[in-house]
Parts: structure tokens; C-alpha cells; sequence
């Protein structure tokens, strides 16, 4: 029986998901792509979930998109491409808006597409050894799916250099640029992220959905009556609900929080 393209492990609250084509270096295909969507549409509707990592079987992260789809998609009439392409988008707004902080564990290079997984993701944290580009354009393709979301993440001016140059980048570039938060040796990837789950457990868990949902709602927003009503609004709902109730009484009392516990 063959090995699955991809694993979910969950234990303890934890949903680690595994990109598991290490003989192509974890590299994206339409299966990967579509079933990859699939485990993390039911991982972002399991409330004993508290975190999700991302992460590659063996040396690489990602390494964008697999030769044989690539070669397919040649052949394809534009409503296939069209059809593929948004295939792919859909799979990075999943990971994008999960309600659960994400966690990427660059463990290797990630290329293409691979940038975009990273870029989807909460918080980054990347062995010293992984290497980055934005390889697109050597193909004669453009970075399309992802853009938003590494646009994001780098910046325009940033993004001007790499989507246009592809050039091969290290971690700590990325790290610079704020592809990635924290740059550590490979050796102490499993340290690293032991650290961000022990902080993140500590946060409650509807307030860190809600919390991404107050950074996609003001990045980039007009500083207006609007913006100032909704935000007051958020933090007023926030107050009044089960869990701001338990965390403000919990702090006044000196004790953990029941999602603590």
C-alpha cells in the first residue's frame, strides 16, 4: 500500500500536519493539494484542537509544484487551469483563516508554492539550512495564488525583488524580510517549537481566533469612525463572552485559566 501524501498527527491538542512526498521533496500535485484542503477544513472544525504545525517528511520543506502536474497542466484548456489554480487558492485561504494558531517548521527549502505555505501560517520558524525563492518566473509562470499572502508577509518592495529575480535566498534573509519569525539550528527546530506551544497554550483559544480575525480586519484599514466602531465592538463582545469572563476572573484570582488547566 503506498505511503499517504500527507499525515495528520493529533495529540494533546496538537494536529501536526506532515508533507509526506519526500521523494519529490514534499512537492505539491492536485492530490496533495486537494486532499491536503480536505484535513485541514476538519482540523479547523475540531474544537479540541488548540494548534496546528506544518511541516515536511525528510530534508525539505516544499519544493512548490511536482514536474509530472506541472507537465499536465501544459495540456490543460484554460477552464482546467483556471479550475487547478483554484484548487491551489483555496487551499492556502483554508490554511490562512484557520480559527487555530498555525505554526510552519521549515525543517528544509521551500520553493514556490512552499513559500506560500509558510507565508499562510501564524508563526514561522526555520531550520538554518532551509533555503527560499520565489522560482516562479524561471518557468515562465508568475506567483499568482500566493501572492497575497507573501505580499503580505515581505512587502511590495521585497516582493519586486524575489518574484522578479527567483533568486535562491537563506533563512536568515527570510527571517529579514519577515518570511519567517525565528531562524534556529536544525538540530533545535523540535526545542523552538516546544517554545511558541508553550506560550500559545497559555492564550485562550476563542480569543486567538478572534484575534486573527481583528488582524485580517485592520491590516490596511483607513483609520476612521468605522474602523474605531469595530474594533470596539470586538473587544466589547470579547468581554461579555464565556471565555473573557473566565480569563478576567481567573487573573483577579491569581489562578489558571480553565483552558489552562
Amino acid at each position: 500500500m503506498a505511503e499517504p501524501n500527507h499525515r495528520v498527527e493529533v495529540e494533546s491538542g496538537i494536529a501536526r500536519v506532515i508533507l509526506n512526498r519526500p521523494e519529490v521533496h514534499n512537492a505539491l500535485d492536485d492530490r496533495l493539494i486537494l486532499e491536503l484542503n480536505a484535513s485541514l477544513e476538519k482540523i479547523a472544525l475540531d474544537r479540541e484542537v488548540r494548534l496546528v504545525l506544518l511541516t515536511g517528511q525528510g530534508g525539505s520543506f516544499c519544493a512548490g509544484g511536482d514536474l509530472n502536474w506541472m507537465r499536465r497542466t501544459a495540456d490543460y484548456t484554460y477552464e482546467q487551469n483556471l479550475a487547478d489554480a483554484m484548487s491551489l487558492a483555496k487551499l492556502l485561504l483554508t490554511l490562512n483563516t484557520m480559527p487555530q494558531p498555525t505554526l510552519a517548521l521549515v525543517n528544509g527549502p521551500a520553493y514556490g508554492g512552499g513559500v506560500g505555505l509558510v507565508a499562510c501560517c501564524d508563526i514561522a520558524i526555520a531550520a538554518d539550512t532551509a533555503k527560499f525563492s520565489l522560482s516562479e518566473v524561471r518557468l515562465g509562470l508568475i506567483p499568482a495564488t500566493i501572492s497575497p499572502y507573501v505580499v503580505r508577509k515581505i512587502g511590495e518592495s521585497k516582493a519586486r525583488r524575489y518574484f522578479l529575480t527567483a533568486e535562491v535566498f537563506e533563512a536568515s534573509e527570510a527571517e529579514k524580510i519577515g518570511l519567517v519569525h525565528e531562524v534556529v539550528a536544525a538540530s533545535g527546530l523540535a526545542e523552538a517549537a516546544a517554545w511558541f506551544i508553550k506560550r500559545l497554550r497559555e492564550g485562550g483559544p476563542a480569543s486567538q481566533a478572534a484575534a486573527k480575525r481583528l488582524i485580517a480586519r485592520v491590516a490596511g484599514a483607513p483609520l476612521d469612525d468605522a474602523l474605531m466602531e469595530d474594533t470596539a465592538q470586538r473587544i466589547a463582545t470579547q468581554r461579555a463572552s464565556v471565555e473573557g469572563k473566565e480569563g478576567t476572573e481567573a487573573f483577579l484570582a491569581k489562578r489558571p485559566p480553565k483552558w489552562r488547566s
